[in-house]
Parts: C-alpha cells; sequence; structure tokens
C-alpha cells in the first residue's frame, strides 16, 4: 500500500515510477515476483542484485546491526543468494519490460572484480529474446 499512498500524493502523475529491486524486497519478506505482475506498467529500471534472509532464534528482519556475514538478511553475488531470476526475468519479459537491468553488486563474501566478472555473464545469461511468432 505503501506505493499507491505516494501515487495518491502525486496525483498518479505519469513520471512515478520504479527502481525495482528484488534484492530489498526479499529482505523485507515481500512477494517480490508478485509486486511484477502489480505494478509492471510502473517498473522502469531494474536492479538485478541477490541477497538471502536467514532469520534465527536472535536474528530476524528486524534483527539490528550485527557482523556483515552473521546478519540475517545480508546481499550475495547474483546467483549465490535465494532470488529466483528465471521467474523475474520471464515476468518482465511477458509484461514487454524493455528498461534497462543493472548489475547492482554488494556481496559479504566475494569481492568486486569476481562479482562484477560474474554478475555481467549471469544477466546476459538471462535476458529473453522474444519470439515474434507462435510455433
Amino acid at each position: 500500500m505503501t506505493f499507491e499512498r505516494f501515487l495518491a500524493l502525486v496525483d498518479n502523475h505519469p513520471r512515478c515510477n520504479i527502481l525495482y529491486d528484488p534484492s530489498h524486497m526479499l529482505l523485507q519478506q515481500m512477494d517480490y515476483l508478485t509486486f511484477i505482475d502489480i505494478y509492471h506498467a510502473r517498473i522502469k529500471a531494474f536492479h538485478v542484485k541477490d541477497a538471502e534472509f536467514r532469520p534465527n532464534g536472535r536474528s530476524g528482519v528486524y534483527g539490528g546491526y550485527q557482523p556483515w556475514l552473521n546478519r540475517a538478511g545480508r546481499f550475495r553475488s547474483l546467483g549465490d543468494g535465494q532470488i529466483d531470476f528465471k521467474g523475474i526475468f520471464s515476468k518482465l519479459t511477458q509484461y514487454d519490460y524493455d528498461g534497462w537491468a543493472v548489475l547492482e553488486w554488494e556481496c559479504c563474501l566475494k569481492d568486486g572484480d569476481t562479482g562484477a566478472r560474474e554478475g555481467s555473464e549471469f544477466i546476459r545469461r538471462h535476458i529473453i529474446p522474444v519470439s515474434g511468432r507462435a510455433f
């Protein structure tokens, strides 16, 4: 409901759009795939960023600051986290998304050079060329 409230405050302005970042939604325990179904017309950019959420008996969504490796929610290199990128790229393709898929990299384990090298290839493998015909 937060985005609807924001849209109401700006009178549903056509330039009020979304930079879709599923990593933050996963860390908030939101359904990031259904979010695409609801807001696809407003998604104009896409941060391709992975994350994982590992709650335990001491830490959860609001677990407070922990060392990077011990956080319940932490960012990971593409493919090392829990984000369903095949599902995301499929849904965005289904809705004729024509914006950018931008690598945003943070990882609690890998270094940046490795993340950039692996990330660009990861994105390339997930882009879906749309068929101009049916069977």
